[in-house]
């Protein structure tokens, strides 16, 4: 069997195939509440029917001032835990598993009613609000709502939950040299994360990883050297997965990033060397001999096609037939291919 289509343990849990939806946001909930839509559930289900082994929902925010807009995902609130039940319990219809984002936007939120929060008071571009630097007492709020999310995701029936440090969004502004400007315990911006993904753990029996940035793209910031440092230490403190991406961190940052096809799979390979436990690949990676030539060079565990799947939703199958597995084709759809 081809090894993109080979099943793979992720903490608890296993996942059928090596395929990830990534999260990707949509921008879709109309009415300003947080809880997935009808849109939201026929995306998704399309990919599960389309024989993804594992989605990640979009990034999720654990408070409402948290949101990049004011049309995202939430899940800080009761209210919002019954929708995102019937989301997942439609996807895991079509036996996959289903994954979420928690995520905080910090300095690059747009919600219209709040003040940005942030490890600095530096705003992302002149399009941005200024942020605040955060309390000890918001620090604290903060790291008590992603606990909570995390709890309401398990009761929705999420499988994984994806702590989202990455593109610049909060967690990732306090592991920024350059934007993480305190005097106090978290100018190691690395502590507050191992304190959510430690608490997170000791909350909820789902498997829990983490998104990361492996650079920021600007000289005077992390590289992917310390970002691998952190990595190690994820694990230790006992991380299930980890999800390599890049950059994001600057509107404008002073390093050329070249975007071409695989452009991000260096970063997750030097990871993989460093670590034992899964690590994702994304990054324009766009067939399926991409992704087995991914998975056979040990360069990945899993293989993230974000917008090859927003493109196609039945892209599982188109690949399974490029690698010469079409009994894995749903029957309906075999005559297609």
């Amino acid at each position: 069997m081809a090894k993109l289509f080979s099943p793979l343990q992720i903490g608890k849990i296993s996942v059928k195939n090596r395929i990830v939806m990534p999260p990707m946001c949509l921008y879709k909930v109309s009415l300003d509440d947080g809880k997935p839509t009808k849109f939201h559930t026929d995306h998704y289900t399309a990919r599960a029917l389309g024989g993804v082994g594992l989605i990640i929902v979009e990034a999720t925010a654990v408070l409402p001032e948290g949101r990049i807009t004011n049309a995202d995902l939430g899940l800080w609130s009761d209210e919002q835990v019954l929708a995102h039940k019937n989301l997942v319990d439609s996807l895991k219809f079509y036996d996959l598993k289903v994954g979420i984002q928690l995520a905080h936007a910090g300095r690059k939120s747009m919600c219209v009613d709040s003040t940005p929060l942030s490890s600095c008071e530096i705003k992302f571009d002149e399009n941005y609000k200024t942020p605040k630097n955060m309390s000890l007492d918001e620090i604290d709020n903060f790291k008590q709502s992603f606990v909570s999310s995390a709890i309401k995701a398990q009761k929705a029936g999420y499988d994984l939950i994806e702590i989202h440090a990455a593109h610049g969004y909060l967690l990732n502004q306090f592991l920024s040299k350059k934007l993480n400007q305190r005097d106090d315990k978290y100018k190691d911006g690395s502590l507050l994360l191992k304190e959510i993904l430690t608490q997170v753990k000791a909350n909820v029996s789902c498997a829990v990883g983490v998104r990361l940035s492996a650079t920021t793209y600007q000289s005077d910031d992390y590289g992917l050297d310390e970002c691998v440092k952190l990595c190690v230490e994820l694990e230790k403190t006992g991380a299930d997965f980890l999800h390599i991406s890049s950059g994001g961190v600057y509107a404008n940052p002073d390093i050329s990033l070249k975007i071409a096809p695989l452009y991000q799979a260096e970063f997750a390979k030097a990871v993989k060397k460093a670590v034992k436990i899964p690590v994702i690949a994304v990054g324009l990676i766009k067939t399926g001999s991409e992704g087995e030539a991914l998975l056979l060079g040990d360069v990945c565990d899993l293989v993230a096609y974000g917008r090859e799947l927003l493109k196609e939703p039945n892209l599982a199958y188109k690949m399974a037939s490029e690698l010469n597995e079409k009994s894995l084709i749903e029957n309906s759809y075999q005559r297609a291919f």
